[in-house]
Order: C-alpha cells, then structure tokens, then sequence
C-alpha cells in the first residue's frame, strides 16, 4: 500500500524552493524518491545540497518567474536535464504589507505577477509536456486568504484567491488528459513571510489562540499533504483545495 505514496523516477519542479515551505516540499518530494529541480530568485544552495546528500538528482535554477520569457526556460531545462517533467509545485510567493487605503500600484502588480500570474503559465509550460504522456501533477500554495480577506494585505489575499480559482479552472480542462491540479492552503506557518506578525506579541497571541493545535505549523507539517498530492495516492483528487492549517478553519 505505501508504494502509491513512491515517487522514484518521478521529475520534480519546486518553486520557491530555497527556504521555508518550499525547501520542506522539496526535502519531501525528495525523501520520496523524486528528482528534483529547486526554483527560486534567492542564491542558496541549502536545499540542493541536502538533496543531493540523498543521492537524489538535483539541479537548482536561479531566475525571476515574474518574467515570461524566464518561466519558458526553466521548463526547457528542466525538459533538456532529466527529459520530463512529472510534478509541478507552485510555491514561490511575496507579501507586501499596508493599509488598502495606501496601497501602491507596485505592490499590487508585483505580488499579483508571483502569486499568480507565475502560477498559471508555468502551469500551462509544464502542461505540453505532461500532456505528451497523459500524466502529470500539479500542485499550487494556495492561503487561508483563499478564503478570507486579511488585514493590510489586499494584493496577497487576491492573488490566493486567484490560485484557488486557477487550480480549480485548469483541473476542470486538464483531468481529462491525466493531469491532477489541486492545492494546499497552509494555515499560519513559521516562515520568513509570516515574521512581521510574530514580532507583534499581541497579534501572535491572538492567532494561536484561534488554532485548535495550539501551535503555529512548521515547513515539516506540509510534508505529507505534499507527498499525497504528487503521488498515485491522489489520482481521483482533482480541483481541491486541501487545508493543513491545525484546525483554523474549523473554529
């Protein structure tokens, strides 16, 4: 039964994959058994070289995903180095914090173009060569703002619930090509998006609070959505969008 959760042989692309979130769905994936490509603007090689220790295979590509031209490269290499892709993690994402009320054009097209503008095209690259071999994985970040509407983060609460939409729109088009797309919602995690919040005692207090686990999450506690997501175990989930957030929705 645990082989459906074995990904040996399987390609994989992480966005964002240097730190936080994106470095434990990597270090998952590759736990795994999957190969894997780290994509991520920051200049870390961490993450790589703790794959590599497991004598998976690994490359790591440094670019800016908000240009077009720059997504088609990473799928081209990714292609000309290990010959497919087989999952695709969307993880790479920014925030930028302030009152709507002063919310700047830049803020809004900046976090927009990460969020999810990168998310749908490099969904639609990898897409032509999944589709090749009727088979393929997809799994984009989505946000507990998926659902909800935040508090001085306009940009980044639009922009989940566009990668909510756009799972659940290309799921609609690609299943019947053997593709699943799906995405996790994490709920408060320990990253480097989420420090602002937790220098704030007061706000930190009252977030924990809410969470029926008692605990912000860790990079570790997506691990098994992911592994799930990538995997044979969810070839009959398409278009959900799954929440690893120690109970925050439920209250």
């Amino acid at each position: 039964m645990m082989n459906i959760f074995d990904l040996t042989g399987k390609t994989a692309i992480v966005t964002g994959g240097t730190t936080g979130l994106g470095r434990g769905i990597a270090l998952a994936l590759a736990n795994a058994g999957a190969d894997i490509v780290i994509v991520d603007i920051v200049d870390d090689d961490e993450t790589k070289e703790r794959i590599a220790a497991m004598g998976n295979k690994v490359m790591r590509i440094q670019t800016d995903l908000s240009k077009y031209e720059n997504i088609q490269d990473v799928v081209s290499k990714t292609i000309a180095e290990f010959g497919k892709v087989d999952i695709l993690f969307n993880n790479a994402g920014i925030i930028r914090r302030t009152p709507a009320v002063d919310f700047s054009e830049r803020d809004w097209d900046d976090v927009m173009n990460i969020n999810s503008k990168t998310v749908f095209f490099l969904s639609q690259a990898v897409a032509r060569d999944m589709m090749k071999r009727n088979y393929g994985k997809i799994i984009n970040t989505a946000s507990l703002l998926s659902f909800s509407g935040g508090i001085t983060v306009p940009s980044y609460a639009a922009s989940k619930g566009a990668v909510a939409q756009i799972t659940k729109a290309l799921a609609n088009e690609w299943a019947k090509y053997g593709l699943n797309i799906n995405a996790i919602a994490p709920g408060y995690m320990i990253t480097n998006n989420t420090a602002p919040l937790r220098k704030d005692p007061e706000r930190t207090d009252s977030i924990t609070e809410r969470i029926p686990a008692g605990r912000w999450g860790n990079p570790e506690d997506i691990q098994g959505a992911a592994i799930f997501l990538a995997s044979a175990a969810s070839d009959y989930v398409n278009g959900h969008v799954l929440v690893v957030d120690g109970g925050w929705m439920a209250r």
